[in-house]
């Protein structure tokens, strides 16, 4: 933050104060609707939004269009312009939603005295949906658990040769009986497959083949054996009560015979079941890979023991039993075994829109624009996101972010029906994908329909509808001198309590436009049971609280509009929280999560951070941290931990075509 004088600051607040005495006194002075009516109109919204026909308005499904033909129909309606984006109010791209396996999966195993394997997929071996396309061939290492763990002194990869090789690596961690399982601490932390994967193509793999890990099969069968333990006690139990009835009460004796029958027979039925607890990883297990990442599959325990015998005279058992004994790694190229493959993963594509409705200014400051936005998009029936793992249930989003939406159509209701235009432009614009991060609003500031230049600020709403005691969080209040002064006073016009939060970051469509140095505020009333859940559903709304948001907002638009001095932008020094933080060093990026180019592009560097420090900018696309090559923000995530604060790093970022590298002091964790 750059403070002016005291006298300059309190003439500013005297200013804005002012300011909003004047723009309350017309507020309404064109939209005669009464309260009920404005809180009617919304229902019928948020009932159409958030009901199942649209599915959850989740990225390639019929539901997200639909959603998106009534957004483009409404704002039409009442009277703004949808034709500014190329026609009509869809400003159009390509995004990656998923992955489906492709018709060519194969693998052929050579062993010594030459002796071939030809293993069949789904019963041996399965294409991972986070790796790559492409053929292999190559040599064989046993690497462990695939950890590399400095702070543990660690190594899988110590002393052995993995270039043009494949790698075979057990899933999880060593000794997950004791602390060092807990995922947050110890070898827990090195556990994630990425990590794993990450490690063995930076040490020159060509594929990677990962193992189920003994434990997780003991723990397993362990789980079976307590199950038909249980259901044996059940046959004891119903031959106890068998025995206990009265022989001389047919109706006692009969039902205690029946359950007794039923128990023996579930029990038997249960036992005769052969149960695999090898367990394949199903296709689309933990997300999908970048486009140049090295292919991996899953293989079966017995399969990678019949190289293992062959070569090193071990299991995958023993190997691991070892590991846990003396925590040190036991890996070793597997002599005379050669392997060739193919993995095919066909990535799907889908058509992916941000709705833009625009309202023009009248003036002198015509040219300059204010966005209003909410993200309309949820996650459809669950996947990736949900907290109800396993659903396939319709998550509706009523509050995220239907609730959002439909208070950028009540704003814009009020503002078509104005009679005299405002000075300044107003964009309304409902952003697609930021459930998967931030992508509509993050190709919208790449790629705007008007100059950011002449964006003069950008106010978002993100789950609005689920205010519980008169309480609200606004953030960005830090992002414009004229913020605070103007919330304080809404918050006690309206009687809201209003949590102000500086920083202009965080996990909302607001952060695409704070990178780019617009002065923002982010409207949110809190979590709840309900968030990413399938019972986030209209009825749980609380309509008159949202109307009060739109109230709130109508007023900040109006005076932003109104005052010929531009918000001033400043810089906050909050710490930024978007990544995933916890126990790696800090390094203080901001992720462009619309880019599709492999590596890990950056919308900004925070403000004081290592990254700016070191002259990152917006645009860089990071490809190698220190001798870890980076093809998403997965690996810049997962490489980062491997560092600690006080490392001064190189980090290699591609800039309009060219390769340079920046050296980067990393901070303490945040």
């Amino acid at each position: 933050m750059n403070p002016r004088s005291v006298a300059h600051r309190n003439f500013a607040i005297a200013f804005v104060i002012a300011a909003f005495v004047v723009a309350s006194a017309f507020t309404y002075a064109n939209d005669n609707s009464s309260s009920e009516e404005r809180i009617a109109r919304m229902k019928v919204d948020i009932q159409y939004l958030a009901s199942d026909e649209l599915e959850g308005r989740g990225l390639g499904t019929k539901g997200i269009n639909l959603a998106a033909d009534y957004l483009q129909s409404t704002f039409e309606k009442i009277g703004l312009d949808v034709t500014k984006a190329g026609g009509d109010a869809f400003q159009e791209f390509d995004y990656t939603t998923g992955a489906t396996l492709g018709e060519t999966n194969t693998l052929t195993i050579g062993l010594p005295e030459d002796h071939k394997l030809e293993p069949v997929y789904g019963d041996d071996f399965r294409t991972c949906s986070f790796g790559g396309s492409g053929s292999f061939s190559g040599q064989v290492a046993f690497c462990g658990y695939g950890i590399q763990a400095e702070d543990l002194q660690y190594d899988d990869f110590a002393g052995i040769d993995l270039t043009g090789k494949v790698a075979i690596i057990m899933r999880r961690n060593p000794r997950q009986d004791d602390k060092h399982s807990d995922p947050h601490t110890g070898f827990g932390i090195y556990a994630d497959l990425r990590s794993k994967l990450n490690n063995a193509a930076s040490a020159g793999a060509v594929a990677v083949f990962f193992v189920n890990d003994p434990q997780m099969i003991h723990t397993a069968e362990k789980a079976r054996q307590k199950e038909l333990d249980a259901l044996a006690y059940a046959v004891v139990e119903a031959a106890t009560s068998f025995e206990a009835a009265d022989p001389q009460n047919a109706d006692d004796a009969a039902v205690a015979r029946k359950k007794l029958t039923e128990a023996v027979q579930t029990f038997q039925m249960e036992k005769q079941k052969t149960v695999n607890h090898d367990v394949l990883i199903e296709f689309g297990y933990a997300g999908i890979g970048n486009a140049d990442q090295i292919p991996v599959f899953h293989i079966s325990q017995s399969l990678c023991n019949q190289l293992l015998k062959a070569t090193i005279n071990q299991s995958v058992d023993e190997l691991e039993t070892a590991i846990d004994r003396d925590l040190k790694p036991h890996s070793a190229i597997l002599e005379g075994v050669t392997v060739k493959g193919t993995t095919s993963i066909n990535r799907v594509v889908a058509e992916v829109k941000n709705v833009v409705a625009v309202i023009e200014g009248n003036g002198p400051l015509a040219d300059e624009t204010i966005v209003i936005g909410a993200h309309y998009d949820h996650l459809g029936r669950g996947g990736e996101g949900s907290l109800t793992p396993g659903s396939n249930e319709i998550h509706n989003g009523a509050d995220d972010n239907a609730s959002g939406t439909v208070t950028l159509l009540e704003l814009a209701r009020r503002f078509a029906v104005r009679e005299e235009k405002l000075p300044r432009r107003l964009v309304f614009i409902a952003f697609t994908a930021e459930e998967r991060g931030l992508i509509g609003s993050a190709r919208y500031t790449k790629e705007p329909i008007f100059p950011l230049e002449n964006t003069v600020a950008m106010f978002n709403m993100d789950m609005v509808g689920r205010m519980q005691d008169d309480k609200m969080q606004i953030f960005g209040t830090g992002t414009s001198t004229r913020w605070d002064v103007a919330v304080d006073a809404l918050a006690e016009k309206y009687n809201v309590h209003v949590t102000k939060k500086p920083e202009g970051f965080g996990p909302s469509d607001h952060s695409s436009f704070y990178a780019k140095k617009i002065p923002v505020l982010h409207f949110f009333t809190g979590t709840h049971n309900d968030y990413h859940r399938p019972s986030d559903d209209w009825e749980k709304i609380n309509l008159a609280d949202m109307n009060r948001v739109a109230d709130i907002l109508e007023e900040l638009i109006i005076e932003t509009a109104n005052t010929t001095e531009r918000p001033e932008y400043i810089e906050v020094q909050t710490p930024v929280t978007l990544g995933r933080g916890g126990n790696r060093p800090y390094f203080g990026s901001i992720p462009d999560f619309g880019n599709e180019e492999p590596g890990y592009a950056i919308s900004a560097a925070a403000p004081n951070s290592p990254a700016e420090k070191a002259g990152l900018k917006s645009g860089d696309l990071i490809i190698k941290l220190g001798t870890h090559k980076i093809t998403g923000l997965d690996d810049f995530d997962l490489a980062l931990r491997k560092f600690s604060a006080g490392d001064t790093i190189d980090v290699v970022v591609k800039r309009k075509g060219e390769d340079i590298t920046l050296q980067v002091t990393l901070a303490k964790p945040r």
